[in-house]
């Protein structure tokens, strides 16, 4: 299949509640997402980002627009485009009296799957669960409840997973286990819809980026080419200690860091870094050790969602 997800004209208006006026929460959005890929659904808090995913697993009705799930038309084929995806949510919302297989189990009556065709053990491994299968979850650590969210989504096998945040406030090793199963099933053909506020995650995990503020997408682009969009790096300049800053061409700036090095920024597409060494050297500035830096997912967002 081209495309995991087609989006098209989606639009959604909050009704007014209260003193709260009526609020345009998409405005128009057309989103295509190919099939295998692993891609990033960015944007600040209130962009619109839990919107659209509660609108993709049918739990928000849209106002306007199409939108096709696996090839299933939301509004023509609403069950095989519900059983298409799975969703890790942000919110750790769990029955406290269950155990991770209960939880696993009625999860698979609810999409229907028959016993014959559950893996409920083999989802326990994946999520390192084994030993607590059978504990109540109320029992669980944080860490663990991610872990009990990430099996009950893949319960029916869907074809797409959407992970909504899915490291916010886990610890470093739950972090890498999540990232190596997410990838496992990435090869192993899933699509993985991933939002997140770590970028640094988003910039190693995706294929593709899409940045949405204000209820719009502002922004699609492959990683390698949205983090080319800026037009800046840094040299980093050991000089053996603070001296006084000579002049640089223009377009650059230069501050001291506080470990003592000199960071000179500039544009690469009007200045070349041997202009700087020659300026710095020129000036008699001794360079001790240099390194270059570039910018990251997180520069361009800023940049991006600015305003």
């Amino acid at each position: 299949m081209p495309n995991a997800i087609d989006i098209a004209g989606l639009r959604k208006t909050y009704a007014a509640q209260g003193n709260a006026p009526a609020k345009e929460a998409l405005k128009g959005i057309d989103l295509a997402i190919p099939s295998g890929s692993i891609f990033g659904l960015l944007g600040p808090n209130g962009a619109g980002k839990s919107t659209l995913i509660n609108i993709l697993a049918g739990l928000v009705n849209k106002s306007a627009g199409k939108v096709g799930i696996w090839g299933f038309d939301q509004d023509v084929n609403p069950r095989q485009s519900r059983a298409a995806i799975g969703v890790m949510p942000q919110e750790l919302n769990m029955d406290p009296f269950f155990s991770p297989r209960a939880s696993l189990e009625v999860q698979a009556g609810l999409y229907g799957v028959p016993k014959s065709e559950r893996w409920t053990d083999e989802l326990l491994d994946l999520v390192g669960l084994r030993d607590q299968a059978n504990a109540y979850a109320r029992n669980l650590s944080g860490g663990m409840r991610r872990r009990l969210l990430l099996a009950k989504a893949l319960v029916h096998r869907p074809q797409i997973l959407v992970l909504d945040e899915p490291t916010a406030g886990v610890d470093i090793t739950l972090r890498e286990m999540l990232w190596q199963n997410v990838r496992r099933l990435n090869e192993a053909g899933m699509t993985v819809i991933l939002t997140t506020h770590y970028l640094e995650e988003a910039e190693q995990m995706c294929d593709e980026i899409a940045i949405i503020n204000h209820g719009e997408l502002i922004v699609r682009q492959g990683t390698r080419e949205l983090l080319a969009r800026t037009d800046g790096k840094t040299l980093v300049i050991d000089a053996g200690g603070r001296i006084e800053i000579p002049p640089l061409p223009e377009g650059a700036s230069a501050e001291w860091r506080a470990d003592g090095r000199l960071a000179i920024s500039y544009p690469p597409s009007r200045i070349r870094a041997d202009q700087l060494l020659d300026a710095l050297r020129g000036a008699g500035v001794p360079i001790i050790d240099v390194a270059s830096e570039q910018p990251d997912l997180e520069d361009v967002f800023v940049e991006m969602t600015r305003g």
